[in-house]
C-alpha cells in the first residue's frame, strides 16, 4: 500500500507540474518538456498500478517492442508532414507549361471550361 500511494503522489506531483509548465513559454523546449512529462508517468502508471515491474519479463519486452514500433510510425509521419507545403524545389515553370513544352502545343486549350479533357484533335 505504501508504494501505491508514493506512486499516487508522484502522479500528482508531475500532473501539477504538466500544469505549472503549460503556462510557461518555452519556446522550443515545450513539447518536449510535455513529452518528458508525459513519459513519466505512464512509466509510473505501467510498472506500478499495471504491475509490469513484477510480471514477467516477456511482457516488458513486448510493451518495449511496441512502443519502439509506435514511435517509427510517429517519426515517418512526424518527416512527411516537417515537409509539406516546402516548395524549395519548385521553379516558376508550373505543370501546365511542363506540358506545353513537352506536347509543343498550348496544355490549356486541350482542357474545356468543366476540367475535363477535350477530345484530342487530329494533326
Amino acid at each position: 500500500m505504501r508504494t501505491l500511494v508514493g506512486v499516487f503522489s508522484g502522479l500528482i506531483v508531475l500532473t501539477i507540474l504538466t500544469v505549472v509548465t503549460s503556462r510557461i513559454d518555452l519556446g522550443i523546449l515545450n513539447v518536449p518538456l510535455a513529452l518528458t512529462i508525459a513519459i513519466g508517468k505512464a512509466s509510473l502508471v505501467v510498472l506500478f498500478f499495471m504491475a509490469l515491474k513484477w510480471d514477467n519479463r516477456v511482457n516488458g519486452i513486448v510493451l518495449l517492442l511496441g512502443v519502439l514500433f509506435v514511435s517509427i510510425f510517429l517519426i515517418f509521419t512526424l518527416f512527411d508532414t516537417a515537409f509539406r507545403g516546402d516548395l524549395s524545389n519548385v521553379d516558376d515553370t508550373t505543370i501546365m507549361d511542363m506540358e506545353r513544352e513537352m506536347t509543343g502545343g498550348d496544355a490549356a486549350a486541350d482542357h474545356s471550361e468543366d476540367g475535363s479533357a477535350a477530345a484530342p484533335a487530329d494533326h
